[in-house]
């Protein structure tokens, strides 16, 4: 109970802390029967247009679909929104249970600074509004998780409202080419948290866990379809979406299943629905038509909220006892879109490469890292932190903090390719002789293995003159005009050197050799 959630609400959208909202709208246009392509506190999140390449058919109507979040994410807080009791995950059922969460007689709530930052960082980070003041709210219902028998949300007066959140995306067959999105939040709240029931179905009964219900993200997703000009249709929610792979499945389904009910003569019901994912669909939980009466009214023990400027401190005021806005400012860490422009405009990173860099944890550290003790260009040492070192970690299921390379020893490995000691397949060699995690270094490996370039030019001339005696019929190839012969030809002196030779240099040999 009272864990901290932020809910984010866009138009179309939400999300959930003690609680933070945040809204989006999505719209998605598509020819009649066509099947679209998918995709922590409380949050509620707005809905931004978005419009398929697809084209609908002579005859055909489109559809547009329309999609509202409302995120609930928890916030890093050691303990609860309301009460001094500790947020710790797995910890055993009701064992972080303060008088309060469990709503004994007499008890008030206590508002926890720490969650009151971060909705403010949110709001901040998101672009959003920050309202000097903002009131707290008693949201009425029954149920055995909540035992006070109401929610302490944020109902009238949010603590942000009116934000952004721009992403990018690759649209097109090739990935270079990166669109800017933009989805609109409508608001972000602080609200309470409800405890968690757990169904014993076999015995019949259901045991609650006062000590919080929420994982990191819970999305709920409000989704109605359309002809574009027409008034909106009806909606359904569908409840606790807890990954991003689930909820562009379930979005992708349900608009789907609608348009197929409407063009098929059916109705739309204002219903709630799960998501069920092995299944792929979404089912009915519950109607919504005798919609619940949650009684709003303003929460009575818990002032209003107010939040300052460095303009509009008080004189003389314990800066303990309030919170500077423009301090939370001051704390922000440089947001992802800042950081990708510098990539681009300092190493010369391709705009989805400055995505991927930033998409897995510590990559980008590890990046910079590299680029810090290697004289490679940043063009090769993306490619490698990308491909090579990203894939090597992917296949084991590793975190970056995980890898056995260290950006020192690549950085080594780098230089030694670019210098041309070792052609581009000693160096792959090289990094899995690196993943094994021996202690050794890329120069002392090049050595053991006897993997550095060739440089005796005329011991090179005569291996590629023996091949080309050789292999006479791939000589008479490539004098017919077979472009691919010149290849074999490379591979095959290349064979003969170990790998050590460069496949540049050896094509200008046989190439010399061949005009002579």
């Amino acid at each position: 109970m009272a864990a901290p959630m932020l809910r984010w609400c866009c138009p179309g959208r939400r999300w959930a802390f003690s609680r933070i909202g945040d809204g989006s709208r999505h719209e998605k246009r598509f020819p009649a029967g066509s099947a679209s392509s998918g995709k922590r506190g409380h949050s509620s999140v707005a809905q931004q247009p978005f419009i398929t390449a697809q084209k609908p058919r002579k005859g055909d109507h489109e559809w547009a679909a329309v999609v509202g979040l409302e995120i609930h994410a928890q916030i890093a807080s050691n303990s609860k929104l309301f009460s001094g009791s500790q947020v710790h995950f797995a910890a055993p059922p009701n064992s972080l249970v303060s008088f309060f969460d469990a709503s004994l007689p007499g008890t008030l709530p206590v508002l926890n600074r720490r969650c009151v930052e971060a909705a403010v960082m949110t709001g901040l980070a998101l672009g959003c509004h920050i309202n000097r003041k903002s009131l707290f709210d008693r949201k009425h219902y029954f149920y055995a998780d909540l035992p006070a028998g109401y929610q302490i949300t944020q109902q009238r007066l949010p603590i942000a409202v009116n934000g952004e959140l721009a992403y990018s995306v690759c649209v097109g067959k090739k990935p270079a080419w990166v669109a800017t999105r933009t989805v609109r939040v409508k608001q972000i709240q602080l609200e309470q948290d409800s405890g968690k029931s757990l169904h014993d179905d076999p015995r019949a009964r259901t045991l609650v866990d006062l000590n919080r219900a929420e994982g990191q993200l819970r999305v709920d997703a409000n989704i109605s379809v359309h002809h574009p000009g027409e008034p909106l249709g009806v909606r359904t929610e569908v409840k606790n979406l807890n990954s991003a792979r689930f909820l562009a499945k379930a979005i992708d389904y349900e608009i789907q299943r609608q348009i197929n009910e409407l063009e098929n003569g059916g109705e739309i019901l204002n219903e709630t629905r799960s998501f069920d994912y092995k299944l792929g669909c979404t089912v009915p939980m519950r109607d919504k038509e005798g919609k619940q009466d949650y009684r709003f009214m303003p929460e009575p023990n818990l002032p209003p909220l107010l939040l300052y400027d460095s303009g509009s401190l008080p004189a003389g005021v314990d800066p303990q006892q309030v919170i500077n806005i423009d301090q939370l400012r001051e704390r922000l860490p440089e947001l992802p879109s800042v950081t990708r422009e510098k990539l681009v405009r300092q190493y010369g990173v391709l705009p989805e490469h400055s995505v991927a860099l930033l998409n897995e944890v510590g990559l980008l550290e590890f990046f910079q890292n590299v680029m810090k003790e290697t004289r490679a260009e940043p063009k090769k040492v993306t490619s490698w932190v990308l491909n090579t070192f990203l894939g090597f970690l992917k296949q084991r299921n590793l975190a970056v903090s995980e890898s056995p390379v260290t950006p020192a020893a690549l950085a080594e490995l780098l230089d030694l390719l670019d210098r041309k000691a070792i052609s581009s397949s000693a160096a792959k060699k090289v990094f899995a002789e690196l993943w094994r995690g021996e202690g050794k270094t890329p120069a002392q490996i090049v050595a053991e293995k006897k993997l550095e370039l060739m440089h005796d030019q005329e011991a090179l001339e005569q291996l590629c003159r023996a091949t080309l005696e050789a292999h006479t019929g791939v000589v008479t190839d490539l004098k017919k005009g077979n472009p691919r012969a010149i290849n074999k030809l490379i591979g095959l002196v290349r064979k003969a050197t170990l790998g050590r030779a460069d496949p540049a240099v050896i094509k200008e040999v046989l190439e010399r050799q061949l005009s002579s």
